[in-house]
């Protein structure tokens, strides 16, 4: 499988012939143009944020999900979770692709209910936010990992480079997120590339650089 970032909670992975793209970002919101993807699966974690746009950006005729349930679409089994808070509608999205599964948290109002039982299995990536309006803070988003058990860990949702937009702003920088993991130097990378016996016995948290995204100005 492949991963790569896009910026905010943007992500797309790639697995043999499918593809899920989570989050497309919205240019106007965040200051950054997508280049042209098309995609299988497009997972939106919260409808009503400004940052994301769930048509018009994504090609390929992808099946949309955008509330919890179960899915599947081309042998990708697909489980949204209700993580809300304060009247927010985010779902968590967990992507089985063929035993490899990758949890993307979205704006995390709150622990998913079902997270950690047996029906979700093993996570084995987990793309967990920093910051953002209706995030726990970083202490509580680490107790979530811990309870998840991911055996990789990549951040989303913090303050870049690339990233801009009125709200950017308000977005913290990665390292206390870091900090509060025990991290000191995670590995950087541009993209994450891995199998079920490629990874790594304990957790361990990968930051990935923004791929390919052009400032809209």
């Amino acid at each position: 499988m492949d991963i790569n970032w896009y910026g905010f909670s943007c992500f797309r992975l790639r697995e043999r012939r499918v593809v899920a793209i989570c989050d497309p970002l919205n240019r106007k919101a965040t200051g950054i143009q997508l280049p042209r993807l098309s995609a299988d699966i497009v997972t939106i974690s919260n409808r009503a944020s400004p940052f994301v746009q769930a048509t018009g950006v994504v090609a390929g005729e992808p099946k949309i999900l955008r509330g919890p349930g179960d899915f599947e679409v081309k042998q990708v089994l697909v489980t949204g979770l209700p993580a809300s808070q304060n009247g927010t509608r985010s779902v968590a999205f967990f992507l089985d692709f063929g035993g490899l599964t990758v949890g993307h948290l979205g704006e995390l109002g709150k622990v998913p209910a079902s997270a950690g039982g047996e029906e979700l299995g093993d996570v084995d990536v987990l793309l967990a936010p920093v910051s953002g309006p209706h995030i726990p803070d970083a202490a509580r988003t680490a107790e979530v990992i811990s309870q998840l058990d991911p055996r990789i860990v990549v951040p989303m949702q913090y303050r870049h480079e690339d990233l801009r937009g009125e709200q950017s702003e308000s977005l913290e920088p990665v390292d206390r997120f870091l900090k509060e993991l025990g991290i000191s130097e995670p590995e950087v990378t541009d993209t994450l590339r891995l199998s079920k016996s490629s990874l790594p016995e304990e957790t361990q948290v990968v930051l990935l650089r923004p791929t390919g995204p052009a400032r809209s100005g």
